[in-house]
Parts: structure tokens; C-alpha cells; sequence
């Protein structure tokens, strides 16, 4: 459980600072997927956003987390 707290806690933060940011220099209404127009209300575009900048971090701490495993982790059988 801890490992997971590890991973989504500061995914969590650094998801919703990257959130403000991408969405303070971008109006939501004025996205396109794949060459369209998104039609989704403006709360509807900030939740996926948020979702989709949490996996990108969540991705990240996954990764530093097994970076950092010890030789003795790493040759257990």
C-alpha cells in the first residue's frame, strides 16, 4: 500500500499544477482531436485533462520507484 501512495500521491500534485498551468494558457473550447473540434463542456475537458496529466505522472513516479530498486531486490528467486 505504501508503494502506491508513493506513486499517486505526487503524481496527484504535480497532475493538478500541470493542469493550471496547461489550462491557464488554453481554453478548453479551443482544443481539436484528431483534426475536430472537442465538443465536451469545459468541466468535462478539465477531468480528462487532469486524468490523462495524472497517468503521465503517475508513469513517472512508477518509473523512478523501479529505477531506485537495490541489487538485492533486483537478484531475489
Amino acid at each position: 500500500m505504501l508503494k502506491w501512495i508513493l506513486i499517486l500521491w505526487p503524481s496527484f500534485l504535480v497532475a493538478g499544477i500541470a493542469e493550471v498551468l496547461f489550462f491557464t494558457i488554453i481554453d478548453p473550447q479551443e482544443l481539436y482531436l484528431l483534426g475536430e473540434p472537442v465538443e465536451f463542456s469545459k468541466i468535462a475537458t478539465y477531468s480528462i485533462g487532469f486524468f490523462g496529466f495524472w497517468l503521465v505522472c503517475a508513469a513517472s513516479s512508477l518509473t523512478t520507484l523501479f529505477l531506485q530498486r537495490g541489487p538485492e531486490e533486483l537478484n531475489r528467486r
